[in-house]
């Protein structure tokens, strides 16, 4: 996990498959998660053209194929299980290196998938809280052991 979460948060942009404006919903949380970071984060969805965090308004993607800089993009994903398997797909042919399934958000299809895949796929059953890697729960320690790290190669 430790070279995951470092892969991960080495990129230079981010994004959340699966974003909502719906404050309820994880896919609004995990947006605010990066916007409160001041991480460089684009929703993806197909639902809206954009989405409002505290004074932000961030313009959404429909499809991962459409992000500007998708191989230098870490994708968090909060879509149903059916779905993430199709944005997998997508975020492998559009390049992106780094994953990060949401709890819930994946099936052993796409979990296989993902690690098989992708540089870095994080998702499973582990994770602080006990239900899987979550940003929310064990983003803030894996973000701060990348900075750590990014320092010491300085």
């Amino acid at each position: 996990m430790e070279f995951a979460a470092k892969s991960f948060f080495g990129s230079q942009f981010y994004a959340v498959a699966g974003a909502s404006a719906e404050k309820s919903k994880f896919g609004y949380k995990l947006l605010a998660w990066y916007h409160s970071r001041h991480l460089p984060v684009q929703p993806v969805t197909p639902s809206r053209p954009s989405i409002l965090v505290s004074s932000t308004e961030y313009p959404t993607v429909s499809l991962v194929g459409e992000l500007a800089s998708p191989g230098e993009t870490s994708l968090s994903i909060v879509t149903q299980p059916h779905i993430t398997l199709k944005v997998l797909r997508e975020a492998k042919e559009a390049g992106i290196s780094c994953v990060w399934m949401q709890p819930d958000s994946f099936d052993e299809e796409g979990l296989e998938y993902a690690k098989k895949e992708f540089r870095a796929a994080i998702g499973g059953r582990n994770g602080r809280a006990g239900e899987g890697w979550c940003i929310l729960v064990d983003g803030d320690e894996a973000l701060h052991r990348a900075e750590e790290d990014k320092q010491e190669k300085l």
